[in-house]
């Protein structure tokens, strides 16, 4: 690096590398507010995201918590041998992939469609009505919408099963139904983030030049072919980048949610790679290989991402990188 900059200093002042050096430097006194602003956020992930990496070495250890990193015994790759042998993991992993595809297929156009429909609403006060309304459950915890699911969904007391009892039907114990359980949780999280998730693409809508719909119209397109023609189109860049991003936590199906809402019944469909973790790892106190699991499942999410991403860019949208 000091090489580097004692080569650019002996360059001539119209070199390309002083010159860029000169420009960076500009750019940096010229929006150095920003910069400053940035600080806090670059400091969250260099500490929080960045830091804690270091421990990955424990996925390769027999850990102690006596014994420290430093004096842990090293046993190479014996605890991914032991995850890919274990009947469980693969319960646990087949759980994780239909939970989170269910969520996507189901989960994704949500925000979208729900974009779509409050773009068409022309009456102000009752478009910010709807808007707060459906942003709301975004900022409860799964702990709060939990109780109430529990309450709602209860087969002896919740609305729900009183309205299927005045139809006739028989209850149905939601929370303790293998067949019923993950809808709920699809059902549940998409009510929880579609709104939150609208914003993204109301903001992509209204930066839409108005002229284009007034061409459109012109031609004699109506709503829908506005909607096909001009609207889709104009998203489609928004929905391939929050479509690769949400690929990179597609093994991340929701640990709050399904921690709070699970229980013994439903273990064989509802357990996932988090709740698996947490019980393995936290109650019975096996570190290296449940860091083994989150290595793998990282690993997993970071392919997924180079592709998409790489998809993205033969297929000639915008792509992260």
């Amino acid at each position: 690096m000091d090489s580097d900059l004692a080569a650019a200093d002996r360059q001539p002042e119209n070199h390309p590398l002083r010159t860029e050096k000169w420009e960076r430097f500009q750019s940096l006194k010229k929006y150095w507010d920003l910069y400053l602003i940035m600080l806090p956020g670059l400091a969250y992930f260099i500490i929080f995201k960045y830091v804690p990496m270091g421990g990955i070495v424990v996925a390769f250890q027999d850990f102690s918590a006596f014994a420290g990193i430093r004096g842990s015994e090293w046993v190479g790759l014996t605890h991914f041998k032991n995850m890919f042998t274990d009947s469980e993991f693969y319960t646990v992993f087949k759980n994780t992939l239909l939970i989170s595809l269910y969520k996507l297929i189901w989960g994704f156009p949500g925000p979208i469609i729900l974009a779509l429909m409050l773009n068409e609403v022309r009456h102000m006060l009752y478009k910010r009505g709807v808007q707060t309304l459906v942003y709301l459950p975004h900022f409860l915890s799964w702990v709060i919408i939990g109780g109430i699911l529990i309450n709602v969904l209860s087969p002896a007391t919740g609305i729900v099963n009183q309205f299927l009892g005045m139809l006739g039907l028989e209850p149905i114990f939601f929370l303790g139904s293998q067949e019923w359980f993950r809808t709920v949780l699809v059902v549940s999280d998409i009510w929880k983030e579609a709104g939150w998730g609208a914003i993204i693409y109301l903001a992509a809508l209204a930066s839409i030049d108005p002229q284009i719909y007034e061409a459109a119209v012109v031609d004699g397109a109506g709503k829908w072919k506005q909607l096909l023609h001009v609207t889709l189109p104009s998203l489609i860049g928004t929905i391939v980048i929050l479509f690769v991003l949400r690929l990179g936590s597609v093994l991340d199906v929701g640990f709050e949610q399904i921690f709070v809402l699970y229980n013994p019944l439903v273990y064989n469909v509802a357990d996932v790679i988090e709740t698996y973790v947490y019980r393995t790892g936290i109650t019975q106190g096996q570190f290296s290989f449940t860091t083994a699991v989150g290595l793998f499942k990282s690993v997993i999410s970071l392919i997924l991402v180079v592709l998409a991403n790489k998809a993205a860019r033969k297929l000639g949208q915008d792509s992260l990188w």
